[in-house]
């Protein structure tokens, strides 16, 4: 018997129970389906906390203090940390950069138009911090050069807090009290949102000179900074200058590449932490979407062995026609084959559908992974084959006179 003879067959066999042929089916589209849209969710959540973190700016370097866990040892004095004045010298020095910038941060009571909020977020930081960050400021004008060398009591409001504060009023040249001192208000971020666990609408920025002198306690250095960002002209010169920040940078503080004093990160280096803690549950998702094709094949192959009970002397009158075993195998290894192959089809249809509904209605972000939707396919095609065979091999080894006798 041709192939496409013994594929009508099969075809004419699944149709005569067209509603248990659709439910055998189901298990294999929801597995297909749980494949593309588990793993388009974690895609997605990969590429959001890469934008969240890349919108902080372009080609960012960022320059931390490090400290030993082991303490000092005798004779020896804590870390040089980072100073001020290292702002100016990588300017100055370091080719290949759009601007340097930098942070010290503290929490204060602020408050102005008559509320008062507790334990607000102040960054102190210079002129260069809107370049180097790409953020924008929405009223006003953000911390100057001379804002830093007078060190005036200017403040930069995040929307978060303008709205707070001074509601439908508009805050540029209100006053604020920040702690104990008295500053006024020359601009309003435009909002920013929450990247990771920081809301940028909920900040103050102010110069950084004001916190040295007000906000930084007089037994340590008070003009050490907490993080210095550097912003590379392009990515293919952000390895040039990361190696020229850090030679100017043991230069200054007398320090060697042994310990340096500082650790250099990226935004890549970032994201890169980041997606290995999603791995995890990219791995579970995987599971259990395997788990589901699973169950969807045990479903198939339950089916095909009913089936094959039920249908004993359509198989013993075959071959007493003429029909070969391996005819009477390969007509219902083509019925789970084809039971599997459709079930794959619309869970694919289900999958992407799924995934674009997820992303318009849901709160998460998806992605999908078009690599995603070969792979449930072809999986959907092995769950036929593999499930398939063993009803298809016990039909093709019954007795045609046993068969034919069964009632």
């Amino acid at each position: 018997m041709s192939l496409w003879k013994t594929f009508q067959v099969a075809w004419e066999g699944l149709t005569l129970n067209k509603v248990r042929s659709f439910l055998t089916t189901l298990g294999v589209i929801i597995g297909v389906a749980s494949v593309i849209m588990m793993l388009a969710i974690s895609a997605g959540a990969e590429a959001e906390i890469a934008d969240q973190i890349n919108s902080l700016g372009a080609n960012l370097i960022m320059v931390s203090p490090s400290f030993s866990r082991g303490g000092f040892g005798p004779g020896q004095g804590p870390p040089p940390g980072l100073s001020y004045d290292d702002i100016g010298a990588i300017a100055q020095n370091v080719t290949g950069i759009n601007g340097v910038s930098a942070e010290q941060s503290t929490n204060q009571t602020v408050e102005g138009g008559g509320t008062t909020l507790e334990d607000i977020s102040v960054l102190g930081t210079t002129s260069g911090f809107m370049g180097v960050r790409d953020y924008r400021v929405a009223e006003g004008r953000f911390i100057t050069d001379e804002d830093n060398a007078q060190a005036n009591k200017a403040a930069v409001l995040g929307s978060s807090i303008a709205q707070e504060l001074f509601g439908v009023q508009d805050p540029v040249g209100q006053s604020v009290k920040i702690g104990s001192t008295k500053f006024t208000v020359v601009g309003v971020m435009a909002a920013k949102g929450t990247v990771g666990n920081t809301n940028y609408d909920e900040r103050i920025y102010i110069p950084i000179q004001v916190v040295f002198k007000k906000f930084t306690n007089a037994r340590f250095n008070n003009d050490t900074v907490r993080l210095l960002y550097v912003s590379a002209e392009s990515k293919d010169t952000m390895n040039s200058v990361m190696w020229q920040v850090s030679d100017l940078l043991m230069q200054r503080h007398g320090t060697d590449a042994s310990a340096p004093g500082f650790n250099l990160t990226t935004q890549d280096n970032i994201i890169d932490a980041r997606a290995s803690t999603t791995e995890t549950f990219r791995n579970l998702l995987a599971w259990v979407a395997a788990v589901s094709l699973l169950v969807g094949g045990i479903g198939i192959m339950n089916i095909m062995l009913v089936s094959v009970t039920e249908r004993t002397r359509e198989i013993g009158l075959r071959q007493a026609l003429g029909a070969r075993p391996r005819d009477v195998q390969l007509q219902f290894l083509l019925e789970a084959i084809v039971l599997s192959l459709i079930g794959g089809l619309v869970g694919v249809l289900a999958g992407v559908g799924g995934s674009y509904l997820f992303n318009a209605l849901g709160s998460m972000r998806t992605a999908i992974v078009w690599s995603s939707i070969p792979l449930a396919f072809g999986a959907a095609a092995a769950v036929g084959i593999f499930f398939g065979y063993y009803p298809a091999t016990k039909a093709a080894q019954l007795d045609p006179i046993v068969a034919l006798r069964r009632e």
